[in-house]
């Protein structure tokens, strides 16, 4: 019979917790980036230049949830199309706020680290939410994923984690049912006591 050599107690504990780390680590990537956005009607965007720095660096993923124009103001930052009915969008930030002839509201934007103010006013049609939150670098994750992957990777996830759950659950289970002696094997014993007695 060949023997087997059971991994040290603090191997495989360092082994457990690395491997939940990297579960809720997934976990929270996924959280974060796709499912609390969704559930709460907002937008990921991922920022790709540097005219938000060092607030926004690229690779930053920005969450914007649309708001009613008349609470963004001065110091917001809002994602806006660059024309309206353009999917093309910028992150920046508002710096001025006015008025058009028909009382319509619109806003000057810049990014921070530019030196000069964006050409013409963006007008409520193009905005598309204000910063809710952001992630710096966690955008480069997401960008390498498309839409319909990434709903195949938090239905890959959930399943994983609940078959990993699973397997933990009839581990114990087992666990438990080997150190309990079986009806025949406690008959078997008590037999042999008899006997010997």
């Amino acid at each position: 019979m060949a023997r087997q050599r059971k991994l040290p107690s603090a191997l495989r504990a360092a082994g457990l917790v690395l491997a939940w780390f990297v579960m809720l680590s997934v976990g929270a990537t996924l959280l974060v980036a796709l499912v609390v956005p969704r559930l709460a009607g907002a937008t990921p965007y991922v920022i790709e230049t540097g005219s938000m720095t060092p607030s926004l660096p690229p690779g930053t993923l920005i969450v914007v949830k649309p708001v009613p124009v008349a609470e963004l103001a001065a110091g917001d930052v809002i994602t806006y199309q660059i024309s309206s009915g353009d999917p093309t969008v910028v992150t920046h930030r508002i710096i001025e706020q006015g008025v058009d002839m028909t009382g319509q509201p619109r806003w000057r934007t810049q990014g921070d680290a530019n030196d000069v103010a964006d050409e013409g006013f963006v007008l409520p049609v193009q905005v598309q939410g204000k910063q809710w939150y952001a992630v710096p670098y966690l955008g480069y994750v997401t960008s390498f994923v498309t839409g319909q992957q990434r709903q195949v990777l938090t239905v890959a996830f959930v399943l994983g984690l609940t078959g990993y759950a699973a397997a933990m659950f009839l581990g114990s289970w087992r666990g438990r049912q080997a150190g309990r002696p079986t009806p025949d094997a406690t008959a078997t014993e008590n037999e042999l006591l008899e006997t010997r007695a």
